[in-house]
């Protein structure tokens, strides 16, 4: 099996506050109140999707999704 190199997560703003994160390409999905607690989940849920060392990521890229709306 070929090393991933790098995992991306969507993080958008979970309309019941906080932040969801979901990896593309994997079955990974975590969620936080705040950013800083949501990068210690979206590590954690990378250490135990990826039990193997030798498969897990070396980066997480965190690609933040804001949704904007203004009147016209």
């Amino acid at each position: 099996m070929s090393q991933l190199t790098e995992i991306v997560f969507l993080v958008e703003d979970d309309p019941d506050g906080g932040y969801t994160a979901r990896a593309l390409g994997e079955s990974i999905f975590t969620e936080a109140d705040d950013l800083k607690s949501l990068k210690i989940m979206v590590k954690d849920a990378v250490n135990c999707h990826f039990e193997n060392l030798e498969n897990r990521p070396k980066i997480i890229r965190l690609h933040i999704v804001k949704d904007e709306v203004f009147a016209l």
